[in-house]
């Protein structure tokens, strides 16, 4: 799967006593990034409802390498790395944008659950990354 990216301005209220981004709020720019991927891939929340199905954020592990302060344009790197039976794990990167050096890095699982039970169930078929090749 080709790799997505989207960019994200810092705001002040999300900083930390330490006055850089605090290490809580990269779990939302991750969870933002994702959703922005689906959305440019034609996977709206309206296709979610047809399938009576959504992704949900399982595990996360965020190594944080370098701090960002508000005002930082942050540039969101992910892709998919793999999708099976109820599983994705999503892959990211972020940096300053254009910026080489990364801040963060994070691997993500998502499991896709029934939205009526919030049971885990196969992921469908139409939705596996092979056919969303970019």
């Amino acid at each position: 799967m080709e790799k997505f990216k989207t960019l994200l301005r810092v705001r002040h209220y999300e900083m930390d006593a330490l006055g850089h981004v605090n290490n809580a709020v990269y779990q939302n720019y991750l969870e933002q990034a994702a959703i922005e991927h689906s959305e440019h891939l034609g996977l709206t929340l309206d296709v979610y409802r047809e399938l009576a199905g959504v992704f949900v954020m399982r595990r996360v592990e965020i190594e944080y390498l370098r701090p960002a302060v508000a005002g930082d344009t942050l540039e969101i790197t992910t892709w998919l790395q793999e999708m099976r039976g109820s599983r994705a794990i999503r892959r990211y990167e972020i940096r300053k944008q254009n910026q080489d050096e990364l801040l963060v890095t994070a691997e993500a699982l998502w499991v896709w659950v029934e939205a009526k039970t919030m049971r885990p169930r196969p992921i469908p078929t139409g939705l596996l990354v092979e056919n969303y090749t970019e």
